[in-house]
């Protein structure tokens, strides 16, 4: 009897523990932290300038580009999993109260590394890319482009709204994720020239591909990423803006479930244009690196040829079995939907397509060569893939969304 009494005794501290703990969680929300005034001022060139910005498109502006403002004043990321709540991003414009006009090089160095709010504390949630190990050049380079005069970045007096996040993501942010130090010593950028070594600081310090092509988000490491779980074998599932899951694809050496049967100027090709080497495009949320220059995709090749194969096979998206037209099973099948939206109305909004394209040949071309109109596009190279027939059916059916409004939806 005593053994019972102490067993319930020691059950009901750890559920008064438990409890207590999850009380304290919902009542202090995200944590803040210490911050630290960093004693940085950036010398802004042109080569900074024209590099932070190239970084910054694959990087900062799909997150932050609303496309109602033109700017990057912010936008709530409609493709957050739920159990994530809402989340909006920030308006990151010269604006000195709305934006970041009054932040100093050292407080954008300290958010950019820490992922902590330099004026607040506040932890940013972990959907915010942090880069701990990053070259200080490429830090400075991203300061310099936001001190520049990008039309992008022009101060907007738009105001910021505050996410929303559900229990699970505070919870999370008191025991997974956590800020990163700021480096006490020089970060020094690595030798271009060993392209292996260049494309593992691209993968693993820059553009962290291992975060969304490894297994588990929560199980990976970003101190340490080739301790991250399947690290580049896939697996991980992602919503696109239409509700459908993407599964991010194997990127290892593996020569069928992953891209080892995949020659380097096909690596590079797919990533520049966004359409594999079997001609289908590349499903969002992946977007073409369109600002990556060949030596820097091909140099990421370089190193996941270096990376264990995984033999891991990840499903393809399911998707509806009938169409109601021609061109929406195209929207479909190419991938439109999954950042349209089903409806026109996702994350790159169709719904002006209409009155901006009037004539049907000037709208066709804008889906086959979006990146004459729009340099900073992420939209797939179509028109390598569709013919002049389906590009028409493709146009109907744009217009078709327009005119519904955004109400057209797939059953």
């Amino acid at each position: 009897m005593k053994v019972l009494k102490w067993i319930g005794v020691v059950v009901l501290v750890i559920a008064l523990v438990v409890g207590g703990f999850l009380a304290y969680v919902a009542i202090t929300g995200v944590p803040t932290y210490d911050t630290q005034k960093i004693d940085l001022k950036v010398d802004i060139t042109p080569e900074r300038v024209a590099h932070g910005r190239q970084l910054a498109a694959g990087l900062c502006m799909h997150c932050h580009l609303d496309p109602e403002t033109k700017l990057l004043t912010g936008h709530e990321l409609i493709d957050l999993p739920p159990e994530f709540g809402r989340a909006f991003s920030r308006n990151i414009t010269q604006h000195p109260e709305k934006g970041i006009g009054k932040w100093t090089d050292g407080d954008l160095a300290w958010l950019l590394r820490t992922g902590v709010h330099p004026h607040t504390g506040r932890y940013l949630p972990p959907w915010m890319p942090k880069f701990p190990h990053m070259a200080d050049e490429d830090v400075a380079s991203i300061i310099a482009w936001l001190r520049s005069d990008d039309p992008l970045l022009a101060a907007s007096p738009v105001d910021n709204r505050e996410s929303e996040p559900t229990f699970f993501a505070v919870f999370l942010t008191h025991i997974a994720f956590k800020p990163f130090d700021y480096p006490t010593k020089p970060i020094a950028y690595p030798d271009t020239t060993n392209t292996v070594e260049y494309g593992r600081y691209l993968a693993t310090a820059v553009y962290d591909c291992y975060q969304c092509h490894s297994a588990d988000f929560a199980k990976n490491d970003p101190l340490d990423p080739p301790k991250s779980e399947g690290f580049f074998g896939g697996g991980m599932a992602m919503p696109d803006a239409s509700g459908v899951n993407v599964t991010c694809p194997n990127i290892t050496s593996h020569p069928k479930s992953g891209v080892g049967r995949w020659t380097r100027e096909q690596f590079i090709h797919a990533l520049a244009t966004g359409i594999r080497p079997d001609g289908t495009p590349m499903r969002y949320p992946m977007v073409r690196f369109n600002t990556v220059n060949d030596h820097a995709l091909g140099s990421i090749y370089d190193y996941l040829m270096t990376v264990p194969a995984i033999d891991n096979t990840v499903a393809k998206p399911e998707l509806p079995a009938s169409y109601a037209s021609k061109g929406e099973e195209l929207f479909v099948k190419k991938g439109c939907n999954s950042c349209h939206g089903n409806n026109g109305s996702g994350i790159a909004s169709l719904m002006l397509a209409d009155r901006k394209y009037p004539d049907d040949s000037v709208l066709v071309d804008v889906i086959k060569e979006q990146q004459r109109y729009n340099p900073d596009s992420f939209m797939p190279h179509f028109g390598e893939i569709l013919s002049d027939a389906d590009l028409q059916l493709l146009a109907a059916h744009v217009r078709k969304l327009c005119n519904a409004g955004g109400s057209v939806a797939h059953n």
